[in-house]
């Protein structure tokens, strides 16, 4: 078994693409480092939030699929996000800005010993924010150097992934005897698992709940998360993985700004493993303007004609634009 390097990106649906936009950028203060498009389904716009240079391990992305109905919460899905920030005083910066903005959040609590603050965007989804201020595991990203967040605030990468499940054994084996992961700790319904080189950007937390109703996806849920692994040598051994399991799974996928394979190895919630790189700094959009174009992978730009037809324009244009730093007092 290789274990996994830790969390490599979350995908989800939101209903607005324009509105994701504005939240992640002027609230949550992320960069957009890629505009692009799903690349099952061209009429929907794929966009990728991250750190300063869209590092594996900070981005999360969302889906506008027409049409799409509300998200169900419920057991057996992926229930919340959450983000890093550097430090405690962080998460009281960000309890003022979602005060100042009218996000909706909760109290600040701890988790594991870590203080946090979960809250939620315009559709419901649910986010929380961890502090970094003595974690030792997986590296961080960059804050988006030129976002409205102070750098000693921003957050910089992805920390734990809630899963809500109602069989805790079954859940537990696949991260355990298939996916590498450790379980930490407990608290109450909550349980900590870690793999790789541990800390907030390898966590998996398992909200265990056994009379909740079947959740069901749709705008304000997750689509999937995947893990980081290193190349196109770990995807070959992964599938070789989960054929003696006889697991379901994608085969090898190219999604040009990575490489991916994609299983379901538990009801409801589906996994992905992706590589480190190549990354979202290609031959269609420099550093400077990442974002700003609607970037399309090699095998779809014959179809640009087509394609911008079917996605209407979103400004994302941010390189001629100056974001004061909010210190909001603090």
């Amino acid at each position: 078994m290789k274990q996994l390097n830790g969390i490599h990106h979350v995908t989800a649906i939101t209903s607005s693409a324009e509105k994701i936009y504005q939240f992640f950028t002027y609230i949550l203060g992320l960069r957009l480092v890629k505009k692009t498009v799903n690349q099952d389904d061209i009429q929907t716009y794929h966009l990728f939030f991250a750190d300063d240079i869209g590092s594996a391990g900070t981005d999360m992305t969302f889906f506008d699929f027409p049409g799409v109905q509300k998200a169900i919460k419920g057991s057996d899905e992926i229930a919340k996000t959450s983000f890093r920030v550097p430090n405690d005083l962080a998460i009281d910066y960000y309890k003022k800005r979602f005060e100042t903005y009218q996000v909706k959040h909760d109290e600040i609590k701890y988790l594991f010993g870590i203080k946090t603050l979960a809250f939620e965007d315009f559709d419901g989804q649910e986010y929380v924010l961890f502090s970094d201020e003595h974690d030792q595991g997986v590296k961080p990203g960059i804050p988006w150097q030129k976002g409205p967040i102070p750098l000693r605030f921003a957050i910089r990468g992805l920390g734990p992934i809630f899963f809500r499940v109602r069989d805790e054994q079954r859940m537990d084996r696949v991260l355990t005897h298939v996916m590498g992961f450790e379980k930490i700790d407990q608290q109450d319904h909550l349980i900590l698992y870690q793999t790789g080189l541990k800390g907030n950007g390898s966590s998996v937390i398992l909200d265990v709940q056994h009379d909740l109703p079947q959740a069901r996806q749709g705008y304000g849920g997750v689509h999937h998360v995947a893990f980081r692994i290193d190349d196109k040598k770990a995807i070959n051994d992964w599938i070789q993985t989960l054929n003696a399991l006889r697991a379901p799974h994608s085969g090898y996928v190219d999604r040009f700004y990575f490489e991916s394979l994609y299983t379901r190895l538990y009801p409801g919630i589906l996994f992905e493993f992706a590589t480190e790189g190549p990354g979202f700094i290609d031959d269609e959009e420099a550093y400077e303007v990442l974002g700003e174009t609607l970037a399309l992978p090699p095998k779809f730009r014959h179809q640009r004609q087509q394609i911008e037809k079917l996605v209407r324009y979103i400004d994302t244009v941010r390189s001629n634009k100056v974001f004061e730093k909010e210190e909001l007092g603090i």
